[in-house]
Formats: C-alpha cells, sequence, structure tokens
C-alpha cells in the first residue's frame, strides 16, 4: 500500500489501542469500526496481489523451465564429445532432431543409396529377365526421382530462407514416409537375389541417423582374455560416422564398443576406458578396420585397409571381456539391448562383421582387408545373414566391396 495510506492506519490503530483504555468508548468504537473496515479492505486488496503473484510466479517458472530445455536441447545437439553412461534419457521410438539442412543431405545420401541399390538390381535382372521385376524397377525409379525434385526445392527454400519449422517436420515426415515405402519395395526385389548368394555376401545399410534403426547379433560373447574384430565399413556421414557396434553387459554398457561422435576421433572403449584410433573412414567408399587387444597389459593395434596405423597399451588391462551380453550393431547402448540416442547411432554401410578371441597376425589382417580366399571368419561371430536380426528399416543386400577390389 501507498505510504501515506500506511501511516493513516498505523496512526488510527495507535488510536484504537489508546482508546481502549479510555472511559469514552463511543468515539473511540467509531474510530476502530472504520479501522476494522480498512483493513478487511487491505486484507483482501492483498490476497488478490498474492493471487497474482503467484499465477505470475508460476507462468514464470514454466517460461524458464522451457527455456532451459531448449538450451540444453541445443547444446547437446552441438556439443561434441562422448556421451558419459546414464546421462540422457532412453529416446527410443524418437526422430533425430536435426536441424533441417542436415535432415535434408542426409535424405539425399539415402537417396543415393537407393539409386546404388536399383542399379545392382538393374544388374540382376539383365541376369534373371523378368518383366514384373523390370516394370517395378521403373515405378521405384520414377519414385525417387520424385523425391530428388522434392529434396532440391526444399533446399532452394531453405536457401530463400522461407521454411517453418512446422513446414520442416511435415515435409520430412512425407519423405521418410516415402522412402520408407521404398525400402520396403526394394528389399522386395532384393529377397529374390538372397537363394543365389552365399549367406556372408550381404551388408547392412543405416540410411539415416536414428535411435530406432539397428541390428542385433543373435549370439552373445564369450569371456574373451583377447579379441580382434574386423569390418567394413562405408560412410560420408559428419560429424562422426556413430557407433559401428557396442557390446553391452550386466552393470556396464560400455563393456566394448567402437564409436566415433560429434567431432572426436575413433575410440574404442573397454570396460568404459578409452583408446583413440587413426581411422579415417568417412569419404564414402568403403574401407577394411579391425581392432586387435589383449588383456595382458592392454596392448591393441588397429588396421585400416590392412596395414597397422595404430598401437598403444594400457588399455584396460587385466580386465577380461565379459560373456552373456548383447551385442547390437548400428547403436551405442545406454543400458542391455537399448537406451540408444539417434546423435551417436552409425550412418553408412556395414558388412563382414567378425570376431576372434585372438590376437590376428599382421598377415591374416591383410588376407582379410584383400577379400583373398584365405581370408579367415570369426571363430566367436561369424559373419551370416542367419546371425543377424535387422529393426526399424536397417536393410540387408548383395556386398559389393569385395567386387570393386578384385
Amino acid at each position: 500500500m501507498p505510504a501515506s495510506r500506511a501511516a493513516r492506519t498505523c496512526a488510527l490503530l495507535a488510536l484504537c489501542l489508546l482508546g481502549s483504555t479510555a472511559q469514552d468508548f463511543g468515539p473511540t468504537r467509531f474510530i476502530c469500526t472504520s479501522l476494522r473496515e480498512t483493513v478487511l479492505q487491505q486484507k483482501e486488496t492483498i490476497l488478490s496481489q498474492k493471487e497474482t503473484i503467484r499465477e505470475l510466479t508460476t507462468k514464470l517458472g514454466r517460461c524458464e523451465s522451457q527455456s532451459t530445455l531448449d538450451s540444453g536441447a541445443g547444446e547437446a545437439r552441438t556439443s561434441g564429445g562422448r556421451k558419459q553412461p546414464g546421462s540422457g534419457k532412453n529416446t527410443m521410438g524418437d526422430l533425430s532432431r536435426t536441424p533441417a539442412a542436415e535432415t535434408l543431405s542426409q535424405l539425399g545420401q539415402t537417396l543415393q543409396s537407393l539409386k546404388t541399390r536399383l542399379e545392382n538390381l538393374e544388374q540382376y535382372s539383365r541376369l534373371n529377365s523378368s518383366s514384373q521385376t523390370n516394370s517395378l524397377k521403373d515405378l521405384l525409379q520414377s519414385k525417387i526421382d520424385e523425391l530428388e525434385r522434392q529434396v532440391l526445392s526444399r533446399v532452394n527454400t531453405l536457401e530463400e530462407g522461407k521454411g517453418g519449422p512446422r513446414n520442416d517436420t511435415e515435409e520430412r515426415a512425407k519423405m521418410e514416409s516415402a522412402l520408407t515405402s521404398l525400402h520396403q519395395r526394394i528389399s522386395e526385389l532384393e529377397k529374390g537375389q538372397k537363394d543365389n548368394r552365399p549367406g556372408d555376401k550381404f551388408q547392412l545399410t543405416f540410411p539415416l541417423r536414428t535411435n530406432y534403426m539397428y541390428a542385433k547379433v543373435k549370439r552373445s560373447l564369450p569371456e574373451m582374455y583377447a579379441f580382434t574384430v574386423c569390418m567394413w565399413l562405408k560412410s560420408s556421414a559428419a560429424p562422426g560416422v556413430g557407433t559401428p557396434f557396442s557390446y553391452a553387459v550386466p552393470g556396464q554398457a560400455n563393456e566394448l564398443v567402437l564409436i566415433e561422435w560429434g567431432n572426436n576421433p575413433m575410440e574404442i572403449l573397454i570396460n568404459d576406458k578409452v583408446a583413440k584410433l587413426p581411422f579415417v573412414i568417412n569419404d564414402g567408399k568403403w574401407h577394411h578396420i579391425c581392432v586387435a587387444w589383449t588383456t595382458r597389459d592392454g596392448v591393441w593395434e588397429a588396421y585400416q585397409d590392412g596395414t597397422q596405423g595404430g598401437s598403444g597399451e594400457n588399455l584396460a588391462p587385466y580386465h577380461p571381456i565379459k560373456p552373456q551380453g548383447v551385442l547390437v550393431l548400428g547403436q551405442e547402448q545406454d543400458t542391455l539391448g537399448g537406451g540408444f540416442d539417434a546423435t551417436q547411432a552409425f550412418v553408412g554401410e556395414l558388412a563382414h562383421f567378425n570376431i576372434w578371441d585372438r590376437k590376428l597376425t599382421p598377415g591374416e589382417v591383410y588376407n582379410l582387408a584383400t577379400c583373398s580366399t584365405k581370408a579367415l571368419s570369426g571363430n566367436v561371430i561369424a559373419w551370416a545373414e542367419n546371425h543377424i536380426e535387422i529393426y526399424g528399416g536397417a536393410t540387408k543386400w548383395t556386398f559389393e566391396a569385395c567386387r570393386q577390389i578384385n
């Protein structure tokens, strides 16, 4: 209340109190009655102001909470470095929240992948002529052409600054729906090739950075005091190709992980201990990589395209790889078999994922990288179609890297 009104009220209150001891109650009673009405009015005013303050405080709290969430989301999208175990929630089922331009780039990469697959189907159809296959292939080609036009149109809109968040979300949903349909139709065509190829001549494709697209190896790892893990990878994703594989056990989500996240180099994690690897693979070409390790002194070696490029020691020394875990391709696990984060997902193609319970020799690694007939299959995990389960739209199709080398 204003200072003058407060002073006046205080004076009246004092008079009322003094008057309560006087003999003449008439004037004093009148004054006290007036004062009581004034106090009641002020009380109502204060209560009303308190309610207004409470409402404004609630609204301010909501506003600040939303600002914090938006800021946190921005930091999560832009910050580099490996996420610590347990940080962040399980986002299974959500879409990756990437900026519109990055999403369009990913869609463009997906379209290129689909075009490559159609070219493979075209080669197959020449050897196995089928009017039904050819007509379906032509239909899919026309759909891909239409999607390319949409992507180009959206790029032009972004460059002109006309895009809005709502339009971005709607157009992205339409494009992803069309791409999912194309994946399914092409997979049907490719299914016909399955019986005509060996069980290990396939690759997995992860076209988009999501938290729902992955493959799971049906068997677990045994206890291992040494290992070599090798695979073929092809990716042009940036920044970071993501997580080609992760192995989690009860109580330790990072028992064995290969990850390249943000602007960091690729890393191998064993029992959450980290070694940085010298791999450079995000040039859109096929590369063969191997990592060998032994628990004795934690010695490790890294090979790219058949040549050793790095080595070190003291990586989780005397810690055996624990058994009875979950081995996932394409995602990093924050919990056993789940807790995927789209920002850490692998984007690209993966093939010939093999694991041995010993360190391979340089000659054995070279045979794998050059697709030699002497190349070994993993004695712990061997690459075979019946060993892999795929989820969320990841696809299988014929492996081409060795054909390019030979």
